[in-house]
């Protein structure tokens, strides 16, 4: 951590020092040389400006001889060289060469400016004399302004160098000054800022360890300083949430152990997570957690149910057998966890009881059967024979016996619909019209609807084929519903309406009747549950109508629900799966 914190800040201030240094040597470099560059040829126009005045005179008389002897001599004395061409670039003199051995510098970069009037400068290679030169050329003209020739004077470069290297010199010394400097500036810095940052980097390898009582010294101000007071706070923070996330995971351990339900926690890989206390009581099978769940529950129900579950994202509940008890299976779906919570209340004693209730119901009702008949049989007897003031008595004991019998007849059936339900006797699946059993029920109840003076209005889509049910068990159905909508509307209409989607077939009937509170249809399926107790005993219902229908629509894999406001009528709605 040492080297990754402190050697890192260093070696980045050193590569700046260097770096700054650098580009402060070469710019302080460029600048001074320009500058003195710029100077030094100011200075030669200023001396070719003088020269002018006297080197004049010998050009207009053409007494180049002359003139070589004064360019020399002034050459020597003032240590510039200097260079007379006509205006046809001829060298007329020179301080440094015998002029009549020289090229033509007419094409010369410095002298062509000074042709056009102009002070022409250039640093370049002297073919002439093999060294690196500063030249500054300006024009020759006579007191009629016409171009005489070009006056040149120049400076050998090897003088400007000493200057520029002694410039030079003390530039990298205080380059180099500043960059010592600097270093030790970062060395400091880099120690003062690695040391806190280790300490934290060292606290948080003990925090990340499992460690939270660690605490470090805060020192300094500035950002490090508030930096290490959020650290410390920071793991007092997580000491107390890891703390209460303690307590809460013991009081829910507590909570799930002390739950009677038994309870499981499937994961997305179909392992077992979590279980309490009385799952492991009904599945005694060793360890349990990280098991996949089909290999403790062996129970083909129970992973329908699962698989149900992770298809549709629902919550689900069934009842479910296993290891010969009963349960009812309620199972969640967690999203954010992609997870299942299933828990299972057993309800064998309630099956137990349901059980024998069931049978002694089915015992009496066929034990009843026999003797309803048979004073059904002399009721009609008496009733032939009676005399007049007995005959009121021997038809109120006739309508109550054909109740009866009714009743009777409604619970066999009712014991029938639920031997088919646990298997105990099969359900004859053939292809059925619904038109045509809609058609056959209404014309049994045909003089009843007209009697009572209602319309029956019947809809059946054409794409409504025949689908795959018990022709019985349905007429039975709309036997019950047809019974009820006419016993409960007074005025209006009935009306079937049958819909078919992609799998199933919708199945719509209602009334303009009496309507059902909201408070009753909670328990409207119930066994005997009756809405309007008066008019029922008037009408001999049994309260067992409703109970059959959502018997038959749940042997059929279907469902039914209803729609009814107080006093507007009741409309049942069936769907039934087409196969």
């Amino acid at each position: 951590m040492k080297k990754n914190i402190f050697f890192r800040i260093f070696i980045s201030h050193l590569l700046l020092a260097f770096g700054i240094s650098l580009l402060l040597v070469a710019f302080s470099f460029r600048l001074v040389k320009k500058h003195y560059i710029e100077t030094l040829t100011n200075d030669l126009e200023k001396i070719a400006l003088a020269l002018d005045k006297t080197l004049r005179p010998y050009i207009a008389l053409g007494d180049f001889s002359t003139l070589d002897s004064v360019v020399k001599n002034m050459g020597k004395k003032i240590e510039v060289r200097i260079t007379v061409v006509d205006s046809k670039g001829v060298v007329l003199a020179d301080s440094e060469e015998d002029p009549e051995k020289m090229e033509n510098h007419g094409m010369r970069s410095e002298i062509l400016p000074a042709f056009y009037g102009k002070t022409g400068s250039s640093l370049r290679f002297s073919e002439t004399v093999k060294e690196e030169m500063l030249y500054v050329a300006i024009p020759i003209k006579d007191n009629t302004d016409n171009l005489m020739g070009a006056l040149r004077v120049s400076l050998f470069l090897t003088q400007i160098q000493e200057l520029l290297s002694y410039i030079m010199r003390n530039v990298i010394i205080i380059a180099a000054l500043l960059t010592v400097f600097s270093l030790l500036a970062a060395f400091f810095y880099a120690k003062s800022l690695a040391r806190p940052i280790r300490k934290l980097a060292v606290a948080a390898d003990e925090v990340a360890g499992g460690n939270f009582n660690i605490e470090i010294l805060t020192e300094g101000t500035g950002e490090i300083s508030r930096l290490t007071r959020n650290f410390n706070d920071m793991v007092v923070r997580i000491r107390e949430l890891i703390s209460e996330l303690s307590e809460q995971k013991d009081s829910l351990k507590v909570i799930v152990s002390s739950i009677k339900e038994a309870l499981i926690v499937i994961n997305a890989e179909e392992k077992i997570v979590i279980m309490n206390d009385s799952f492991r009581e009904i599945f005694k099978s060793g360890e349990i957690k990280n098991k996949i769940y089909w290999e403790v529950i062996r129970e083909p129900k129970f992973e329908e149910i699962i698989e149900e579950i992770n298809k549709d994202k629902k919550d689900l509940t069934r009842e479910i057998r296993i290891h010969d008890r009963d349960f009812i299976c309620s199972a969640a779906f967690l999203e954010k966890y992609n997870e299942i919570v299933v828990t299972l209340h057993e309800i064998t004693e309630i099956k137990s009881a349901e059980r024998i209730k069931k049978d002694f119901i089915s015992n009496v009702s066929h034990e009843l059967r026999t003797p309803l008949t048979a004073i059904k049989g002399f009721v009609e007897t008496l009733l032939s024979t009676a005399k007049k003031e007995n005959k009121r008595y021997l038809e109120i004991i006739g309508r109550q016996t054909d109740r009866l019998i009714n009743i009777v007849k409604d619970l066999l059936k009712l014991s029938e619909l639920e031997d088919i339900e646990e298997g105990k006797l099969d359900i004859n699946l053939s292809k059925v019209d619904l038109k045509e059993i809609i058609s056959n029920v209404l014309s049994i109840y045909e003089k009843e609807i007209n009697n009572k003076g209602l319309k029956s209005i019947v809809e059946i889509d054409k794409n409504v084929s025949k689908i795959k049910a018990d022709p019985f068990k349905l007429e039975q159905l709309f036997i019950n519903m047809i019974e009820n909508a006419i016993k409960y509307t007074e005025k209006g209409e009935i009306k079937i309406v049958v819909k078919r989607d992609k799998k199933s077939v919708l199945i719509e009937v209602s009334d303009t009747g009496i309507g059902i509170a909201r408070k009753h249809l909670s328990r409207i399926f119930e066994r005997f549950y009756v809405v309007d107790k008066s008019r029922s005993r008037e009408s001999g219902g049994t309260g067992l109508g409703l109970s059959i229908v959502k018997h038959i629509v749940q042997l059929h894999k279907g469902e039914i629900t209803v729609d009814c406001k107080l006093g507007t009528g009741t409309k049942f709605i069936i769907v039934l799966p087409i196969n």
